[in-house]
C-alpha cells in the first residue's frame, strides 16, 4: 500500500492473547490493610473500646487516689499500662470480635475465593491494628503529658515492646475468631478482657497478689507489655529482657496457631 508515493509498512499486529495472573502478595495485602482500617474507624463500638476506655482509666485513677499505686507519680504507674491495654484492646478485644462476625456473615468465605491467602488476611489486620495502635497512642500520651507524665527511656525498646505485644494479641484474637463461633468469640473476647484488665497490672500493681500468684501473672502477655513499658517509661530500662522474651513466646505461639487453624468459615 502506497501514501502519497510512499510506501507504508503494515502496522505490527496487536496481540490480544489474555495474560491471567495473581496481582502481587504484597499489593493484595496492602488493599487489605486499607479496607480492614476502613471498617476499624467506622465502628463506633469499636473506637469505644479501642480509644475512650483507656483515656477514662488514665484520666479517673491519675486524678483520684481510689486506687494505691505505691510511691512516685500516679500517672507515671498508670500511662505504661494504659498503653499496653489500648494494644490489648485493639489487636485482642476488638479485631476478634469484628473478625468472628465477619466469619459469620460470609464476608471471611468469600474473601477464602480470592487469592488473598490465609497468612495475607492475618498480615493486613495485624497492619491495620497497628494503624490504629498509632492513633491510641498519640491520644493516650497527649492525656498523659497534659496529667504531668514525664517519660524517659529508650524508644526503640518502647517501640519493640509494642510490635511484640500486638503480634501476640493478633495471633491470639484471630485464632478465637477463627475457631470459635461469633457469639463465643463475643463473650469470651471481653471476658478474657475483663479479667487482664484487673490481674495483668494494667491499674493494679502486680505487688499486691502473693509472691507465687505474682509470680504466674508475670507471664502473662499484658503483663509482660506493662511491666516492660512500665521499666522503660518510669525506670529508664534500656531493654527489658525479660518482658521482650515473654511476649516473643506469646507472638510466635499465637501467629503460627493462628496460621494453621484459622478458618473461613
Amino acid at each position: 500500500m502506497t501514501v502519497g508515493g510512499a510506501r507504508a509498512e503494515p502496522s505490527a499486529a496487536l496481540d490480544f492473547t489474555p495474560a491471567p495472573g495473581a496481582v502481587p502478595l504484597p499489593r493484595m495485602v496492602l488493599a487489605q490493610t486499607a479496607y480492614e482500617l476502613r471498617a476499624m474507624l467506622r465502628n463506633g463500638e469499636q473506637l469505644l473500646l479501642t480509644m475512650i476506655i483507656p483515656v477514662v482509666l488514665l484520666v479517673l485513677f491519675s486524678a483520684t487516689s481510689l486506687l494505691d499505686l505505691g510511691p512516685g507519680s500516679r500517672v507515671d504507674f498508670l500511662a505504661p499500662g494504659v498503653l499496653a491495654l489500648a494494644v490489648m484492646s485493639t489487636a485482642f478485644t476488638g479485631q476478634a470480635i469484628g473478625t468472628g462476625f465477619e466469619r459469620r456473615y460470609g464476608v471471611l468465605k468469600r474473601l477464602g475465593a480470592t487469592p488473598l491467602p490465609r497468612a495475607g488476611l492475618i498480615a493486613a489486620k495485624t497492619l491495620s491494628v497497628l494503624a490504629v495502635e498509632v492513633i491510641q497512642a498519640a491520644l493516650i500520651c497527649a492525656v498523659a503529658l497534659g496529667l504531668g507524665w514525664e517519660p524517659h527511656g529508650d524508644p526503640f525498646s518502647v517501640l519493640a515492646l509494642l510490635l511484640l505485644g500486638t503480634a501476640a494479641f493478633s495471633g491470639f484474637g484471630l485464632l478465637m475468631a477463627g475457631t470459635l463461633r461469633a457469639e463465643a468469640t463475643l463473650a469470651a473476647a471481653n471476658l478474657v478482657y475483663v479479667l487482664l484488665l484487673a490481674v495483668g497490672g494494667v491499674v493494679f500493681p502486680l505487688d499486691e497478689f502473693p509472691e507465687t500468684v505474682r509470680n504466674a501473672l508475670e507471664l502473662l502477655p499484658i503483663s509482660a507489655l506493662a511491666e516492660g513499658l512500665r521499666d522503660v517509661l518510669r525506670d529508664g530500662a534500656a531493654v527489658p529482657g525479660g518482658p521482650l522474651l515473654v511476649l516473643a513466646v506469646w507472638a510466635v505461639a499465637g501467629l503460627a496457631l493462628a496460621a494453621r487453624f484459622f478458618t473461613w468459615e
